[in-house]
């Protein structure tokens, strides 16, 4: 989906929202008419307001005065709209429309400019887009399962239970108080211990807040931001300034993508950009420090070690424990 028809989507929902908030305002109004007739005959007066004022303009006749005396009066008959709205069990405010955004009222601009809400929205689409092909919806807390850490022997098992239980209990908690103000994360250690359930676990919870949260392998969005710097794609995307700007941004299998001077400087600058603006990431990675530092360099892996949280994960290959227990059964 091209950014064009990103923007239209989102304008369509925008629409949509000023739609149904105009509706219900709408039915709020014939309701309170037929329940409360003396509302009813003030709203009927109140919406001839428009033409009273051009009627005083056209007369040329103590404009301001006769305009600020028929402003006090509405001023006077909304007060008592409020009352018998008010004596008769209904809030104050019932009869105003519910805007999604008091900001630009659900038009999604102000002066001419994108509101926040209309710049969240995109973002939210983009992610949306972006995640279709991510497993995203095929990872939960509820499917960790503390019991596939093993080791060689009971002592070396409970050590590493109670190490995976620590884990499992700081991402979880980690996604039930998210925030675009929470920590950056740095999953590390050996293939096959559960970095990419737990992190997937975080992604899906935090989506279901309503924050934007992108999750793929760091070698898939290099390769397409590479595309579009060197013009290979005629989507007219910008995955760099997208990464860059996400509520969440999680890179996983960090470390597979190939030796190139671009990729690592442009994961020092998406790292980097992301650390200055304060939004949190969250990387999963095989590799240790030693690889990294190697690979990356003392830039990237200063701010990895040093800025981030680390969770090392231990255990054995939970495929391999599967496989042991499928084999017994």
């Amino acid at each position: 989906m091209t950014n064009k028809m990103i923007l239209n989507v989102a304008l369509e929902e925008i629409h949509h929202r000023r739609n149904m908030g105009n509706a219900e305002n709408n039915m709020h109004f014939e309701e309170i008419n037929r329940k409360i007739p003396e509302i009813g005959e003030i709203n009927s007066q109140l919406a001839k307001t428009g033409m009273e004022i051009m009627g005083i303009i056209k007369s040329g006749e103590n404009v301001s005065g006769k305009i600020e005396d028929l402003k006090r009066k509405n001023t006077q008959a909304q007060s008592i709209v409020k009352k018998l709205l008010k004596e008769n069990g209904y809030p104050e405010d019932y009869l105003q429309i519910k805007y999604t955004c008091d900001k630009c009222f659900d038009t999604g601009f102000i002066n001419h400019d994108r509101c926040e809400c209309l710049k969240k929205l995109i973002a939210n689409i983009t992610a949306r887009e972006m995640n279709k092909n991510s497993q995203i919806n095929l990872c939960s807390f509820d499917t960790f399962n503390i019991d596939y850490y093993q080791g060689n022997d009971m002592e070396t098992t409970r050590k590493y239970r109670e190490i995976m239980t620590k884990i499992y209990r700081y991402c979880k908690k980690y996604a039930d108080n998210f925030s675009t103000e929470s920590d950056n994360i740095l999953m590390f250690g050996r293939t096959g211990l559960g970095k990419t359930h737990l992190s997937l676990a975080i992604a899906n919870e935090v989506l279901q807040k309503g924050y934007n949260v992108l999750y793929d392998s760091s070698l898939n969005y290099l390769h397409q931001i590479e595309k579009e710097y060197f013009g290979r794609d005629q989507m007219g995307n910008d995955t760099l300034n997208v990464l860059m700007s996400a509520d969440l941004l999680i890179l996983d299998d960090f470390g597979t993508e190939f030796d190139k001077s671009f990729y690592v400087s442009t994961i020092y600058n998406i790292i980097n950009t992301r650390l200055n603006r304060g939004l949190p990431t969250i990387i999963s990675t095989n590799m240790n420090y030693e690889e990294m530092l190697e690979k990356y360099g003392e830039r990237i892996c200063s701010r990895l070690f040093t800025v981030y949280t680390g969770l090392e994960f231990v255990g054995t290959d939970i495929r391999l424990v599967k496989r042991k227990l499928g084999m017994q059964n």
